[in-house]
């Protein structure tokens, strides 16, 4: 009787369509989640902080559950985090012109902390009827796009490190309830990206989650069309960063730094999907500053 194939017989080409395959439907299955856990979020919640990143305050926001929180009636604070790194303060401050109430704060200087504290205390003092009636006490729920820095703000409010914190996007798995006070707990939750912005095929959408660092640099599909939106959304940087001429070109950018790098395949071409990928780490992990 023959013996089935093994694994490592399958041909590759039919594992990368098993793996693909895989992916979508790992994403169907957030498609469903993460919505449905932001809905969660809210009907648990007394109030919401949403924390946004202070170099793309309105890209970061997720109208779509801001009009749901604004619905049920609910208090809404914004969480400007990465003030740190933000390219202007005046800019900033514009960009926040119609959001109220709002704290900055950032979690590298841990600037803005007690503000933080000190906003939360009294909005919690102002809700009359608590979700949680039997401990009287008010729920605040955490909630923004992946890697906006939710979990590091929580751990720096309770002074302790409760809740998981990593660089990868959506490390933070299920809702996490903390106490903050005797009269405040926190609910910390998985980055949510908005329901319309779920795809694996809209290379614009793909772009800017790479940007916002809303999916990790190694799970960017096509990265190099994530580093040429980059070059076209803020010029120059990229070349001062990396020291190179590519009179902005993204195709120039990557072939000069590849072949600065020594990231060649046979041939002598460049990887292009390495040295891209090198962008995108390096940008997600705040190295590259605006």
């Amino acid at each position: 009787m023959p013996r089935p194939p093994t694994f490592t017989k399958i041909r590759r080409s039919g594992f990368s369509r098993m793996r693909r395959e895989g992916k979508m439907e790992n994403l169907d299955k957030q498609k469903e989640k993460y919505p449905v856990l932001a809905e969660k979020i809210v009907s648990m919640s007394d109030i919401l902080i949403e924390v946004l990143d202070a170099r793309f305050i309105d890209e970061t926001r997720n109208k779509s559950i801001e009009k749901k929180i604004q619905e049920s009636g609910k208090k809404l604070l914004y969480v400007v985090n990465k003030s740190d790194l933000a390219i202007s303060k005046e800019k900033v401050m514009k960009d926040m012109t119609f959001l109220f109430p709002r704290v900055f704060v950032s979690c590298k200087t841990r600037a803005g902390m007690g503000d933080l504290r000190d906003k939360i205390k009294m909005l919690s003092k102002e809700v009359d009827t608590p979700i949680d009636k039997g401990r009287d006490r008010a729920t605040v729920g955490v909630i923004g796009y992946p890697n906006t820095g939710k979990s590091s703000i929580i751990n720096l409010l309770i002074g302790r490190k409760s809740s998981g914190v990593g660089s990868e996007a959506g490390f933070t798995k299920g809702i996490i309830k903390l106490k903050l006070t005797s009269d405040v707990v926190i609910l910390d939750s998985p980055g949510i990206i908005p329901k319309e912005e779920y795809s694996m095929s809209d290379s614009s959408i793909m772009s800017k989650h790479a940007k916002l660092s809303a999916r990790s640099y190694s799970q960017v599909k096509d990265p190099a069309i994530a580093v040429a939106q980059l070059v076209k959304e803020f010029p120059g940087l990229l070349e001062e960063y990396y020291h190179v001429e590519s009179k902005g070109d993204a195709e120039i950018l990557l072939e000069t730094l590849g072949r600065k790098k020594g990231f060649l395949k046979k041939g002598n071409e460049i990887e292009e999907d390495k040295t891209a990928r090198l962008i995108l780490k390096e940008w997600q992990e705040g190295k590259i500053k605006l």
